[in-house]
């Protein structure tokens, strides 16, 4: 979802129809990206990606009929097996409920939200018999504007979050059937110190879809780490006193969901030492993991980034 966001800003001066497709529910087809969507614009353009594919002719049929039915919902089921799935290229068939809302009754505080990369969640309102779908925005600690969303839905949008896994849920409430779809903050790894083990925990952020900043300037962390308090990620690679220790400091402070620092233990003991000295609790010095990285075997540096970055992920989820 969040990568249509641009798709959707480049298109927003424009006021050509268009249609948002994604699952409300689903059973099958393997590993799958939990927030994948699809833009299907009036001339059938698709834009994102749904089941690799595979149900993409269908959906822009679908999406047209819609439109020219002058509603704005409506959920249409799909389903692949046995030979369509090896042509989709799946891992296994399935079978879905594809919600089509109009794109005009997306909030555009949305996909603002989506690209700068935050935490926020969608509610929305279906009443499949009437066609209709109203969709609210929830952003932790903010109140934005918008129909009153029922107390459940909100607190099913917070716990989605704070799992920092993209994910949809319906709940059926008394306001009717909710479909609530949340796009955590993205994580962001700040790698402190340079060299191999640097470079290859940025690829491997790479693979992961998160951002990755490189740097040893002790303010850009605490910039970084003031900035995205639920998305920074802290590994501390560098063993200078006047680098490791403000920079750890600085994402302790800021509540980092992660925060560790490689070195030996003597290493380690001097750097609790000096933290102790600028006021952090041994509470809160138990948030930093050293050694640092899962317990895999590493012992190649590609091996090391991998167990660095399966820690981040274990500690996120």
């Amino acid at each position: 979802m969040r990568a249509l966001a641009e798709t959707v800003r480049r298109r927003s001066a424009e006021e050509r129809p268009a249609v948002l497709a994604r699952p409300v529910a689903e059973q099958g087809f393997g590993p799958k990206r939990p927030a994948d969507a699809l833009i299907v614009d009036a001339d059938g353009s698709c834009h994102g990606t749904l089941y690799r594919g595979a149900f993409d002719a269908e959906l822009a049929a679908e999406a047209a009929a819609l439109t020219a039915s002058g509603r704005t919902a409506r959920v249409h089921a799909v389903a692949v097996h046995d030979e369509e799935v090896r042509r989709a290229r799946l891992t296994c068939g399935g079978q879905a409920e594809v919600l089509l809302q109009a794109l005009h009754t997306v909030p555009a505080r949305w996909w603002e939200l989506l690209a700068e990369g935050v935490d926020a969640a969608l509610v929305t309102r279906l009443d499949p018999e009437r066609g209709e779908a109203v969709s609210t925005v929830v952003v932790p600690g903010r109140a934005d504007a918008g129909p009153r969303i029922p107390a459940a839905a909100a607190e099913q949008a917070r716990r989605l979050l704070d799992r920092h896994r993209a994910g949809r849920e319906t709940l059926v409430t008394e306001d009717g059937l909710l479909l609530v779809e949340a796009c955590p903050a993205v994580p962001y790894l700040i790698v402190v110190g340079d060299g191999e083990l640097a470079e290859l925990l940025r690829a491997q952020a790479a693979l992961l879809d998160w951002r990755v900043t490189v740097t040893a300037d002790t303010d850009r962390v605490r910039s970084l780490v003031a900035e995205l308090p639920a998305a920074a990620c802290l590994v501390v690679l560098s063993h200078e006193p006047d680098t490791d220790v403000p920079c750890l400091e600085a994402a302790l402070t800021a509540g980092a969901p992660y925060v560790g620092a490689l070195g030996s233990r003597h290493t380690q003991d001097r750097r609790a030492a000096a933290l102790r000295a600028r006021g952090v609790t041994d509470a809160v010095l138990s948030r930093v993991h050293g050694p640092i990285g899962l317990d895999i075997g590493a012992r190649t540096p590609a091996e090391t980034a991998l167990a660095i970055c399966a820690e981040v992920l274990a500690e996120l989820r």
